[in-house]
């Protein structure tokens, strides 16, 4: 193939301005990097305080960074559906079917916080499954 033909199908191809990497340095949020402290906003859903953590970290720092923005409404909206889910679930437990759904998901609540810190950790953003959108 020809330099030529490469040129005219760059010209034509464009990614998001977003899916760019940032120019100059990184910027820091707490002392780390901003995949670093959006990975600690999933996984920090699993220790003591639960969903305040998150929150917190993702309040006081969304209007600094677009991927933490993006991050924290997606934590956001994981935790009411969870919430949501929880209570069918327990309405269901006199149907016996409550209990496999609240066991189904107390599973994605400590799995997918995990697999999302990782792929944040990684510079990625992956959605949680069965999660209503909230806030977009």
């Amino acid at each position: 193939m020809s330099t030529e033909n490469n040129q005219n199908f760059d010209e034509g191809f464009s990614l998001p301005e977003e899916t760019f990497p940032p120019s100059g340095p990184p910027q820091m949020f707490w002392g780390m990097t901003e995949n670093t402290y959006c990975m600690l906003m999933h996984i920090s859903q699993l220790v003591g305080t639960g969903p305040i953590l998150p929150i917190v970290m993702w309040a006081i720092n969304k209007d600094q960074s677009p991927m933490i923005d993006q991050h924290g409404k997606n934590i956001l909206n994981f935790i009411i559906s969870m919430f949501i889910y929880i209570m069918v679930s327990i309405a269901l437990v006199f149907i016996i079917v409550g209990f496999i759904t609240a066991m189904a998901i107390g599973v994605m609540m400590i799995a997918c916080p995990i697999i999302a810190g990782i792929k944040a950790n990684e510079g990625n953003y992956w959605p949680y499954p069965l999660c209503i959108r909230f806030f977009k």
